[in-house]
């Protein structure tokens, strides 16, 4: 658990004390960092103290080698956790619950909603994964759950359509890349040097990237693809890469969130290749960075990636596309320049300030007791300009 506190206080002298709930680092995901960016954002404003809860909480000593036996370890980790938000929830005021899919939802948010209105506490339900539709048409008691939440947000206008196709409201607010430490490295030249940063996962389809990278290597031998991340494919994709004869590819594994900056700035152009996708923080962090990025139109990719403004995009399953349009990138240095003016001119919308007043909004209509039920364009930021009709 981590705290984050600011001394100073509101006008009334009140403070209100926030938990999020959420995986823990050692995760290395999405969640926890946009977690920790909002928990720290929000510990600088007066009157506000934030704690984190985790989802997946250090096991006691005498119980940590119950983590090598599978099903016994869910059950110790669950009623650990269960017992923590039983403790630590009674004493806050807003409860902030990061959720996704499927037996994730089930097993963390799910328990976190549940127990926070048992203490009626106003909740934000703060839902990121592209699985949403699917999760909710094939999980139909999430619904009753989600409805429990005052509020539901999610990073973009995608997954707002998606919960309203279930009768569910939701607000949109953009996930955010600190700036100070994804900083922009100018190109003068963009190199063969391609990176892939997203878990190996069926979801993620990293196999149409190599795919796409033999096609690249044929014509540019020089080319080299860097791989980041790990999960259950991660032999499988080391196989393939063998029967691909690929011969400049490097998995480095999965990479501390601090460490990520200088991965990106070993590279020159960043590529994607999902199949199901939200708002990817990759993505965004790619823009910061300075790379030109090669993706596929997946979920809400759309209302980030403007095909060729600040991107490309090509359709998902396509490595021949996906390689054509790496190709293009760099055989085409205007191109390229043109995809990292206009990624790095929108960057700004992906800052916690940005974020901030529509966070503070959300935080204080629920602390004043007036949830949002109804669409408020002031609080949607679900990303750039929606994907213009011609560009599809």
């Amino acid at each position: 658990m981590m705290r984050y506190s600011n001394h100073g206080i509101d006008a009334a002298g009140r403070r209100t004390r926030v938990c999020i709930v959420v995986a823990s680092p050692e995760i290395i995901g999405g969640h926890s960092v946009q977690a920790n960016r909002i928990a720290r954002g929000l510990s600088t404003e007066p009157g506000i103290d934030v704690e984190s809860l985790w989802i997946n909480p250090p096991l006691p000593g005498i119980f940590r080698h119950m983590r090598r036996v599978k099903y016994l370890r869910t059950l110790v980790t669950l009623s650990v956790y269960v017992a923590t938000l039983l403790i630590r929830l009674r004493s806050v005021d807003l409860v902030h619950v990061f959720a996704a899919s499927y037996w994730s939802f089930l097993l963390g948010p799910a328990p976190a909603v549940i127990i926070a209105r048992l203490y009626r506490k106003p909740v934000i339900l703060n839902y990121h994964s592209g699985e949403a539709g699917d999760h909710l048409a094939r999980w139909r008691t999430a619904i009753p759950i989600m409805r429990l939440a005052d509020m539901i947000v999610v990073p973009s206008m995608f997954l707002v359509e998606v919960f309203a196709g279930f009768n569910l409201n939701a607000v949109a607010i953009a996930n955010t890349v600190a700036p100070n430490v994804f900083k922009f490295k100018p190109r003068d030249e963009i190199r063969a040097i391609i990176l892939s940063n997203r878990n190996l996962e069926p979801n993620y389809d990293v196999a149409c990237t190599l795919h796409a990278f033999a096609l690249v290597e044929k014509e540019v031998p020089s080319a080299r693809l860097i791989v980041a991340g790990n999960g259950s494919q991660a032999n499988d994709l080391r196989k393939l890469a063998v029967r691909l004869e690929l011969r400049n590819i490097d998995f480095i594994g999965a990479v501390d969130p601090e460490r990520m900056p200088e991965v990106y700035h070993r590279a020159d152009i960043f590529v994607n290749a999902s199949v199901v996708d939200c708002m990817p923080l990759s993505i965004l962090e790619a823009f910061a960075c300075g790379l030109p990025v090669v993706t596929t139109r997946s979920g809400g990719i759309p209302c980030i990636v403007r095909h060729n403004e600040n991107g490309l995009l090509v359709e998902p399953g396509d490595h021949e596309q996906l390689a054509r349009s790496i190709l293009a990138v760099l055989r085409d240095q205007d191109l390229a320049r043109r995809l990292i003016k206009g990624a790095l001119a929108d960057s700004h919308q992906f800052t916690w300030e940005h974020a901030r007043p529509k966070w503070l909004a959300v935080y204080q209509r629920l602390v004043d007791g007036r949830p949002q039920r109804l669409q408020d364009a002031s609080l949607i930021s679900g990303g750039i300009a929606p994907q213009s009709r011609e560009a599809e």
